[in-house]
């Protein structure tokens, strides 16, 4: 692929060649990096042919006010006030809208959609109800919805609604098969002829396959691969008690939370506990049911007091050695450390399983507090990250043993 470095110091202008030929087509790769680029790049790129010149507004409209442009001398643009005389009118954010999804693909839109709002904080995207008629629902817009909910009037909160439900039910349908296959069975030392990847025996398939290992090219042939086996578990009670912070950061947690909540509810010997918190804690068990309305409680933002939250765990606690805590935050602890240390020790003494995650969504990239989580580990906590279907086979391979 062609590297800035690359591009010529100066290039015709699409529709010209360099030698004679005035009617010579324009060079895709230079289209490319000048709407990659902006006009900034245009000396070097050429303007953008008649196709592009949609797309070239559109995403000047949006990273047009960036203000890293100013500090590189760059006339702003995309920002500019609405005034008189008889030039183009200024572009809305339903304008906007409308020409994204006419000029890019899905993925696209839904990545200058999230730009749009967690960026560069263009707020009417999810507050103007001209806006939320036309927007597309999606993940983005969730979050954005959750952390300006509190912004809006009843109206606006109508009609936000729709994307709270719309993405939910999305995201059931796409994880409450995960969630449930996990709990099918627990696995058994029992070989299967069943060839899922969840049950790959990787001890039993290297011993088998030892010998077609090959010393010069350090490589082991796999001739037959071998997989565990599903039992069905005893029905015993155990509780799972999900500990949420609903700091603003935490947006994408908290809404796969809510889900795998809703997932969880109702499984045989599962009792299912969702706490949100920031420095208040709030009970939010029974909305689990509709994960719609309870997303609709939730209030991002705030400051954080992890020690609270737990301390409130640890007292739904039954049987310490039948219950798994799931604290879900990034670990900037704006309580006590020492109390959220103390409290989590005597947990793990209890022999309740903790479980620190630093994210719970489908990405499990986390931004976090490395040095307060590995003190918690040091008191005997699991920490990590987990998509929604890895928390629920961590549930499940607890409650069959």
């Amino acid at each position: 692929m062609t590297t800035p470095e690359h591009v010529p110091e100066r290039a015709p202008a699409p529709g010209r060649s360099a030698g004679t030929d005035p009617v010579a087509a324009p060079d895709e790769g230079l289209e490319r990096w000048r709407l990659v680029l902006g006009s900034a790049a245009e000396r070097h790129t050429g303007s953008p042919g008649p196709g592009n010149a949609g797309r070239d507004a559109a995403l000047d409209w949006l990273y047009g006010r960036d203000p890293d442009l100013t500090r590189r001398g760059v006339r702003r643009s995309g920002t500019s006030p609405r005034t008189g005389g008889d030039g183009p009118s200024a572009v809305t954010a339903v304008d906007w809208l409308d020409d994204i999804h006419r000029l890019f693909p899905k993925e696209t839109v839904e990545r200058l959609e999230r730009d749009a709002v967690e960026r560069y904080g263009i707020q009417e995207i999810v507050t103007d109800p001209a806006v939320l008629e036309r927007v597309e629902p999606s993940p983005t817009l969730l979050r954005a919805v959750l952390r300006t909910k509190h912004l809006m009037n009843p109206q606006v909160l109508r009609l936000a609604r729709r994307i709270v439900e719309s993405v939910v039910k999305q995201l059931l349908a796409r994880l409450q098969p995960e969630i449930r296959r996990a709990f099918h069975g627990t696995r058994s030392r029992k070989p299967s002829r069943v060839p899922l990847a969840r049950d790959f025996d990787f001890r039993q398939t290297v011993r088998a396959n030892l010998a077609h290992y090959q010393p010069a090219e350090r490589r082991l042939l796999i001739e037959r691969a071998h997989f565990h086996s599903r039992t069905r578990r005893h029905v015993t009670q155990w509780q799972l008690i999900l500990l949420v912070d609903q700091s603003g950061s935490m947006a994408g947690s908290v809404i796969h939370s809510a889900v795998t909540a809703a997932c969880l509810w109702g499984l045989p010997g599962l009792k299912t506990h969702l706490v949100a918190f920031d420095t208040q804690v709030v009970d939010l068990t029974s909305d689990v049911t509709d994960p719609v309305e309870l997303l609709m409680r939730v209030q991002l933002g705030g400051g954080t007091d992890i020690a609270r939250a737990v301390e409130y765990g640890a007292g739904l606690v039954e049987n310490p050695r039948r219950t798994i805590v799931a604290l879900i935050t990034d670990f900037y602890e704006g309580g006590d450390p020492y109390r959220l240390l103390r409290t989590v020790r005597t947990l793990v003494e209890q022999g309740t399983t903790v479980l620190g995650l630093a994210a719970l969504d489908e990405d499990a990239e986390p931004e976090y507090d490395r040095e307060l989580a590995g003190r918690l580990a040091a008191t005997g906590a699991h920490i990590g990250a987990m998509t929604p279907g890895h928390l629920a086979e961590f549930v499940a391979e607890r409650l069959g043993r």
